[in-house]
């Protein structure tokens, strides 16, 4: 592997990755070339009349046929076992290795039935050293055009002094150029010159984007691990607030109940507004926990998740707040079919139950909830609407509504606690699980007391 594998290599996933696609590239472009010099032989020789040979003709046309061959067995080999991305095995890297070697035979054959020196076609070798450069490392590519340049300088020597035979380019070319031996020296030259600058140029503006990618991937490592050890030590710290919170509220409730004696009406009127602020500290506490724990979590887990039960188990934890506060909850289940569906009970459930508790905390006492599941617009989706006539979401704020920390005028005008994280999450956790979420406000449940807002959840059935 000495030479193969750039030595400042060291996310190897990625080059991988760039030698795969690129390989496939090479693949498609390779058809294209085998089908245009099959045609060009056959237009040149019936059609423009340039009178090659019937050793030119037949030796154009095996090389396009023998191209076509080479092509799909490479083809077929990039997608077998035998490549592993391992540096230790045969890998993409000799696939790409394979192919330029390949191909510059191939255009040596053709430059060579079509004049050799005087050949239009040599050009393609500096297109050649292009592509090679994008792909192998430098030793490599420096290697095969200078094993190109000395052979084109041989052959054209060779064709000089009679040793091989010169065949000419049709009757283009009215005057034979191989047999001046101050141009072919001079031809040469300035071949072998062009081949090195332009392998120097493409090699190492390739690598330097190359290397570029690397850094730029080791720096995204670095600020994803920050982000990790950030998160982390954000849930360390919140549980620690969370904690003391919780047992101020225990004591609220403890008081409240009559657990200590009799309390006048004043204080149990501030301890009421005293407890839910306390609940509002612990909700805000638990939407930070929620975004945080999100964002470490790399991947879910699917699991079959009954949509009714999960709904039913929301609605039965938020019916206390919900009494307490004088909100109607209603429950209807229109679907046709069971409502499962792959996901994570869990996150689902911490979605689910961010809709509702915004409903409740955003509906005025004596308002109603709608919570409606029904088939979806395909037959494979199930749909959840979360609907209430509550205060609504402001025109002005619609488009903003699931960003991270955004709340709307009128929730911060009316001094309603939160962090604005909550319907992130919850959109997080939709597009997590393939689905969509979208809203609509005023809701259908609209009246003189509150302008509402429809939340619609669409999931991928089982």
């Amino acid at each position: 592997m000495l030479g193969l594998i750039p030595s400042y290599t060291y996310d190897f996933e990625q080059l991988w990755s760039l030698l795969i696609n690129r390989n496939k590239w090479l693949i498609k472009l390779r058809y294209l070339v085998s089908l245009t010099l099959a045609l060009f032989t056959i237009l040149s020789a019936y059609i423009f009349k340039l009178e090659f040979s019937k050793e030119q003709f037949n030796a154009l046309i095996f090389l396009s046929v023998l191209i076509l061959l080479y092509n799909i067995l490479l083809g077929y080999l990039i997608n077998t076992s035998l490549v592993k991305n391992d540096i230790e095995r045969f890998n993409p890297m000799h696939i790409s290795l394979l192919q330029i070697l390949a191909d510059q035979v191939s255009l040596a054959v053709v430059v060579y039935y079509t004049g050799g020196i005087e050949s239009p076609f040599y050009v393609f070798f500096i297109f050649q050293m292009i592509i090679g450069s994008l792909i192998l490392s430098g030793f490599v590519i420096y290697t095969i055009a200078g094993v190109t340049v000395i052979c084109f300088f041989l052959a054209s020597l060779l064709e000089y002094f009679s040793v091989v035979r010169h065949h000419k380019f049709g009757i283009l070319l009215k005057l034979p150029i191989y047999n001046e031996l101050d141009y072919v020296l001079l031809f040469a030259t300035s071949f072998g010159i062009t081949m090195v600058v332009t392998v120097f140029i493409a090699n190492s503006i390739a690598h330097s984007q190359y290397r570029r990618g690397q850094e730029l991937n080791a720096a995204f490592e670095k600020l994803k691990q920050a982000e990790t050890i950030k998160q982390k030590y954000t849930i360390g710290i919140v549980h620690e607030i969370k904690s003391p919170l919780s047992s101020v509220q225990s004591y609220h409730d403890i008081i409240l109940e009559g657990y200590t004696g009799p309390i006048n009406p004043q204080a149990r009127e501030k301890l009421i507004r005293a407890r839910a602020r306390t609940e509002e500290a612990i909700h805000i506490i638990n939407d930070v926990l929620s975004i945080s724990k999100l964002k470490l979590q790399t991947e879910i887990k699917k699991e079959d998740v009954d949509l009714n039960e999960l709904l039913h188990k929301i609605i039965s934890k938020k019916k206390v707040q919900a009494e307490y506060l004088r909100i109607g909850i209603n429950y209807y289940d229109m679907s046709t079919n069971l409502g499962i569906i792959k996901g994570d009970t869990i996150l689902l459930e911490l979605a689910f139950s961010n809709l509702v508790g915004n409903s409740i905390k955003y509906t005025n006492p004596g308002g109603m909830i709608e919570i409606v599941v029904e088939d979806g617009k395909n037959e494979n989706e199930i749909e959840v609407e979360v609907c209430d006539n509550g205060i609504g979401i402001p025109e002005k704020d619609r488009e903003k509504i699931f960003k991270e920390f955004f709340r709307a005028s009128n929730v911060k005008h009316k001094s309603y606690e939160g962090t604005g994280l909550g319907l992130s999450v919850v959109k997080q956790i939709v597009e997590q699980h393939g689905g969509k979420i979208s809203f609509q406000s005023p809701s259908r449940m609209a009246n003189e007391d509150g302008a509402g807002t429809c939340f619609r959840v669409s999931l991928i059935k089982v």
